[in-house]
């Protein structure tokens, strides 16, 4: 047994085999979390009992001592939890892609698109934004002092919401985009992550790098001079990847660079003006629809490989997951939160403190925080440049302030007035046909009845 007491994690959507398997991974190599009791619950019977399974197989193989449970109910799951990570998507990716087809039939395309052609559209959003609260009505009613950890979609619509409404409860969203930056340093030839710091400094999925140093130097000037020296040839060889055409024409227009789904041809594709057309993609090597087409391969493969992995008795699970951190900040911050192991670490919080100067208080933000045991104290930032905080203002705070407000009227007309934001709409008799076809769709009763 470990010396430390034990806690209750809570994974709500833990469905997902290899999410659940990279977690329980990083608590078996966590000493001070041996011990506690791992609650696994989804909705889905099948997923789970082979998430479960895995997990159990994997902790006996490295011979650590952890308690799995497994329930379809989540309130059980909630009984007595110290932390809640909520990785569950409701819906599922055929909602998404079927309401991505009605867009493109109404002049949509990817490219800024951030509340239509996006992994978080406002028909998505919906069903979130309520699953979210649900989680935290009944973390409040039966486990009041647990953490809430929010990894699933949308983290700044979802996190500004709750933290507006449930200001007793204690939140926080996590992201990992912000960890593109060990792949840029990489490529600069900074290959000692432990000697990188950093300030990436705006909301979910639109963060912007605007001071790193390596070893005290300032990492700028290799960049520029990479830029200068190496970056054609490495576009020539790699399509995609990171140090991008597109991400460096924004560090050079903006003088910070952007990194994660701000600056890649998946995500939400920003900024519209690189996606006009075909053409224009292909000069700026940017090509979502492929880029969309390959991550939904590789999330089927990925479901695929963990049932093959499953099944296969014959060879222990640690021979396709090492018995290796996976850098994913959930376990690190739950092992900070619980045990009073100070750490910086990037989180998604409300901006009570101006922590990135210009975006509202009662928003999300994405920035350093010092965690423990005092829980999340989030650190000031130099904030963004001019152009990178009106852009987040514009296509980030105010579509999701009025998809927030539309969610809590129940105005369709206000979320109208979400879809009317979007750049690639074009008058208002194209927006209403978007919206009236999409929540036409016979799964969206409630969607439907919501907004009614």
């Amino acid at each position: 047994m470990s010396e430390h007491t034990p806690h209750k994690i809570s994974i709500i959507g833990a469905g997902s085999a290899v999410f659940s398997l990279n977690i329980i991974r990083d608590i078996c190599l966590t000493p001070r979390l041996q011990g506690s009791l791992i609650s696994l619950m989804d909705i889905h019977p099948d997923r789970l009992e082979a998430a479960s399974t895995l997990c159990r197989r994997y902790a006996s193989e490295v011979g650590i001592n952890l308690q799995i449970e497994q329930t379809t109910d989540r309130r059980t799951a909630l009984l007595g939890a110290d932390v809640v990570i909520n990785t569950a998507l409701a819906g599922g990716h055929e909602w998404l892609r079927e309401g991505w087809q009605i867009a493109r039939k109404h002049g949509y395309r990817f490219g800024g698109s951030l509340h239509i052609m996006h992994d978080e559209p406002f028909w998505i959003n919906f069903y979130q934004l309520q699953l979210f609260e649900s989680i935290i009505q009944d973390i409040l009613e039966i486990c009041p002092d647990a953490w809430y950890i929010q990894s699933a979609n949308p983290v700044m619509g979802g996190i500004t919401h709750l933290a507006r409404k449930y200001p007793q409860a204690k939140i926080v969203g996590l992201c990992h985009g912000f960890t593109e930056i060990y792949e840029i340093a990489r490529i600069l030839g900074l290959d000692d992550r432990d000697q990188l710091t950093f300030e990436i400094p705006g909301v979910n999925h639109f963060v912007w790098l605007t001071r790193a140093y390596y070893k005290g130097e300032d990492v700028f000037p290799l960049l520029d001079e990479w830029i200068a020296t190496k970056s054609r040839q490495y576009w020539a060889s790699q399509q995609g990847g990171s140090l991008r055409p597109k991400q460096i024409d924004l560090y050079k227009r903006f003088g910070a660079l952007p990194i994660g789904d701000t600056g890649t041809d998946g995500g939400g594709s920003w900024g519209w003006w690189y996606h006009t057309d075909a053409e224009t993609e292909a000069l700026w090597q940017e090509n979502p629809e492929k880029w969309w087409k390959d991550y939904f391969h590789y999330t089927s493969q990925g479901v695929e490989q963990i049932r093959q992995i499953g099944a296969d008795m014959q060879n222990p699970v640690t021979a396709h997951f090492k018995p290796e951190l996976s850098h994913e900040s959930i376990i690190p911050l739950i092992e900070s939160l619980l045990h009073d192991i100070p750490r910086v670490m990037i989180v998604n919080v409300q901006n009570t403190g101006e922590y990135v100067p210009g975006i509202p208080r009662d928003f999300a933000v994405e920035v350093p925080a010092l965690v423990s045991k005092r829980g999340i104290q989030a650190v000031q930032t130099a904030g963004l440049p001019a152009a990178p905080l009106a852009y987040a203002l514009r296509d980030c705070v105010a579509p999701w302030n009025l998809e927030l407000e539309a969610y809590t009227q129940h105005s369709k007309q206000l979320l109208l007035e979400v879809v009317m934001m979007d750049h690639w709409t074009q008058s208002e008799q194209q927006a209403r046909a978007l919206l009236d076809e999409i929540l036409s769709l016979p799964y969206h009763n409630v969607l439907r009845e919501h907004y009614q």
